[in-house]
Parts: C-alpha cells; sequence; structure tokens
C-alpha cells in the first residue's frame, strides 16, 4: 500500500522489532516452574548454612500454598498454621508412634491436612471479608488448643519428639537424610513436583474462576459459577500445599513444636506472601527467603528482631503493595512494552 509515494511500514514488522518478545511475565509465565527448580537447585550454594535453604523451601512451601487462597483466590486467611501444623503432627504421630515409613508419614500428613481443610473450609467459606478472616482465625486457635490437650499424642506444650529419619528412598535406592545436601534435595524433590501440580492449577480452567472470584465475585456468581463450591476447592489444595510443608517440616527437624499451630505461624505466611508478591508464582519463595534471612540476620544483632522486622513490612506494605517480585515483574513489562 502507497502513501504519497511512500510505502506504510509493516505494523508487524515494527511491532517485532520494538518488543521482540512478549511481555517479561508472560514470558516466565511459560517456563515459571523449571526457572523455579532451577533457582532453587542454587539456593543452598548462596545462602551461608544449608539449615536457612531448606528452610526457605519449605516456608516458601507453605507460602505457596497460602497463596493458592489468598493471591489467587482473594481470601485472607488467619488459620493457615493449623494446616502447617497438623500435617507435621500427623506425620511425627505416624512414624513416632506407629513406626510407619518416612513416606506414609508423609502422605499421611498430606490427607490429615486436606481433611481438616475441608472440615474448615466448611465452615468459613460461606463467609466474606473479615468474618472469613475471623473464622480461620478462631477455627486454627481451637485445632491449636485440641493439641496443647492432647499430651500423650502431641506432647502438648513441649512439643512431639522422638520420631528421627535417618534414611530415605524407595525400594533399595536410599539416601543419608542426616546429610545437609542430601536433606535439601530430597525436600526440593517434592516442592518441585508441588510446583508443577499448582503451575497445572492454575493453568487450568479452574485456576481462571479463582481469578475471577478474586477480581470480581458477583460477576463471577452472574457467569454460572459455583462461587461458594469453588472457594472450597481452593480452601482444600490450599490446606493440602501447606500440609506438605509442615510435613516436610516434621522429617527436616524430627520434633514439631506447638508453636507450629499458633497464630504468629499464620500471620509468617501472610507476611511471606506479600513481601513476596501475592498472587505471583515464585512471589512465596521470595518473601520466604527475604523473611527468613532478615530474621537470621536480625535476630545476631539484637533481641528485638521482631521490631526491626515489623517495620520492614510496613515499609513494603506502604511502598512496594506487589511485593518485591511483582514490583520486579511490573518494573519488567513496563521495559517491555512497545
Amino acid at each position: 500500500m502507497m502513501t504519497f509515494g511512500k510505502p506504510l511500514p509493516d505494523i508487524t514488522t515494527t511491532h517485532q522489532h520494538v518488543r521482540p518478545w512478549r511481555r517479561a511475565s508472560d514470558q516466565i509465565a511459560r517456563w515459571r516452574v523449571p526457572l523455579s527448580i532451577a533457582v532453587l537447585c542454587a539456593l543452598p550454594w548462596l545462602l551461608p548454612s544449608k539449615a536457612l535453604a531448606v528452610n526457605v523451601l519449605i516456608y516458601g512451601l507453605y507460602a505457596v500454598g497460602y497463596n493458592l487462597l489468598f493471591g489467587y483466590t482473594g481470601l485472607l486467611s488467619f488459620g493457615h498454621a493449623a494446616f502447617f501444623g497438623v500435617g507435621a503432627y500427623a506425620t511425627g504421630i505416624a512414624i513416632g508412634q506407629f513406626g510407619a515409613n518416612w513416606l506414609a508419614g508423609l502422605v499421611l500428613g498430606v490427607v490429615m491436612s486436606g481433611v481438616l481443610a475441608l472440615a474448615m473450609g466448611l465452615l468459613s467459606t460461606r463467609t466474606r471479608g473479615i468474618y472469613f478472616a475471623m473464622v480461620t482465625l478462631a477455627l486454627a486457635q481451637l485445632v491449636y488448643y485440641v493439641a496443647l490437650q492432647a499430651s500423650s499424642w502431641t506432647g502438648g506444650e513441649n512439643g512431639l519428639r522422638g520420631f528421627t529419619v535417618t534414611r530415605v528412598g524407595i525400594g533399595p535406592l536410599s539416601v543419608d537424610f542426616l546429610d545437609p545436601v542430601n536433606k535439601y534435595y530430597v525436600i526440593l524433590a517434592f516442592v518441585a513436583l508441588a510446583l508443577w501440580i499448582l503451575s497445572r492449577i492454575l493453568a487450568s480452567p479452574f485456576g481462571g474462576i479463582i481469578e475471577a472470584i478474586r477480581e470480581n465475585e458477583i460477576r463471577a456468581r452472574a457467569c454460572g459459577f459455583d462461587v461458594v463450591r469453588t472457594r472450597l476447592l481452593a480452601f482444600v489444595l490450599s490446606g493440602l500445599f501447606c500440609g506438605l510443608a509442615g510435613a516436610l517440616s516434621a522429617l527436616h527437624l524430627s520434633i514439631v513444636p506447638l508453636d507450629m499451630l499458633g497464630y504468629t505461624t499464620s500471620g509468617q505466611a501472610v507476611m511471606m506472601t506479600l513481601l513476596g508478591g501475592a498472587g505471583t508464582f515464585f512471589g512465596p519463595f521470595i518473601g520466604a527467603f527475604a523473611f527468613l534471612v532478615m530474621e537470621d540476620a536480625l535476630s545476631l544483632w539484637t533481641p528485638h528482631w521482631q521490631l526491626f522486622l515489623g517495620a520492614v513490612f510496613v515499609v513494603f506494605v506502604l511502598y512496594m503493595p506487589k511485593g518485591i517480585w511483582g514490583t520486579l515483574l511490573a518494573f519488567a513489562d513496563r521495559r517491555s512494552a512497545p
């Protein structure tokens, strides 16, 4: 096509010249699972201790489970410590008191967390907003006091002890689980599987529905979606991921402190998710990394480290509401825009 004797520029060619790739977040989302696993594979060699790296894995998975409910579905829960703690307690009791092997204990911990999430979800997902948050907090506190009173099973205030996993494996293949490097990569295998499952969930029609509910629940309901049932399923899936994190924590520590069921542990999930970036795939791991590294450094410097960590959290909420990873993705998108 000619205009005043000059050909019009090829729009497609010009667009590709300005932006040869799609939006940065789209590219990252396409390869989010292998990229996440690659970063996590290098993590133990970047941190000062392997134990800290394992904690980033476990609490990152815990925050991932919470992010599925809060970041993607838009439900603020203050009770996710119940799933994290029950996963740990069920795994420890199965191994220590019933002689189950490590894998059976792990599976039982995840299943018990899912059952608890179903029970709590049936009671809480019909509420909204602050009422939902308060109901989840109240139910989680009930679980805490049940564990406190059932001391013959849980150890009460002293926590659950008396179980140690020295080797893990399937069939003739086994590795020394007391070796820090082996422990890290065994736990990473389960985290990688969980990330792949989460990615499939988010890429499915169900993933689109929960995001639609987060953006506009009334419109989602008008489109014919069963909002209550969808929220319940998201709640249960979130509990399963958090239960897996708790079960892995029990295998890692060989103890289950009662504080794992406390409201402060629920608060940690909220802080990690917001620090990293709610509604992003890798943000919870960034948040867990930032939270645990700051906790490790500040606790060596002052006994009042919670005060400084809280101040940092307030600054992030006020000036970086998208979190660390969410802000980086937004910046990359602006740079890649035509």
